[in-house]
């Protein structure tokens, strides 16, 4: 091997040493990057005091599998709900919420008829579900598990909502004090006498929730 090639097979050598060791350098781990999202997370301070719902930010999306193929969606809207937030005692805090289940959005027109009618919600005989909590308590940074009971059909049982508080303070559109969440939980659709045609369309039905607030300015303590 001559000297010329001699030394070019020495920086390249010594130019893929250095892109490993500036690659090592620049690419975080994973675990370094959830762990440094993690501590950089802040407590948001929402203000106490009862806040209205805002339909028009707040849905309600279930999900469930057909047959084991797909995983079709329908989205609730809500009527009016309540929020009641204490600070000082988180213990304290509640929410009440009324769904129209003639609301209900498939994105597939017969599909909609269909669950409106007897075989699954019977929106004639029963027009309104709701929930109504029974404990909230904090679990951890911006975090809450809320239990409550949701009532579809007049049946009754309780459900578990794992809370994210997204986002609390003056709303720049509103320009009132606003709070925010999203929710997640699952049920059993027969608990509330829509099971029909279970197995192949699955009886677990997963939700997802989310909904913006605001507060009257005289109501904040």
């Amino acid at each position: 091997m001559n000297a010329s090639r001699t030394m070019l097979l020495s920086f390249a050598i010594a130019a893929g040493l250095a892109l490993g060791a500036q690659s090592a350098v620049a690419v975080p781990s994973a675990t370094t990057t959830v762990a440094t999202t993690a501590a950089a997370a802040t407590a948001l301070k929402p203000v106490s005091g009862t806040y209205q719902l805002d339909p028009s930010h707040t849905n309600v999306l279930a999900q469930w599998t057909h047959f084991g193929f797909s995983q079709p969606s329908a989205e609730f809207r809500i009527s009016e709900g309540t929020l009641v937030f204490d600070a000082a005692n988180i213990g304290k805090s509640s929410v009440v919420v009324s769904f129209p289940i003639a609301s209900l959005d498939s994105f597939v027109p017969n599909l909609d008829k269909h669950l409106k009618d007897a075989d699954f919600f019977d929106v004639a005989k029963f027009p309104t579900a709701s929930f109504k909590s029974t404990s909230v308590k904090p679990a951890g940074t911006n975090k809450f598990t809320v239990v409550g009971n949701l009532t579809i059909k007049d049946n009754s049982k309780p459900v578990t909502l794992h809370v994210t508080l997204n986002g609390a303070g003056m709303h720049p559109m509103a320009k009132q004090q606003a709070i925010g969440f999203s929710a997640t939980a699952s049920i059993k659709r027969s608990d509330f006498g829509v099971g029909a045609y279970a197995p192949n369309v699955s009886d677990a039905v997963q939700l997802r929730i989310t909904t913006e607030a605001f507060l009257a300015p005289a109501a904040a303590k």
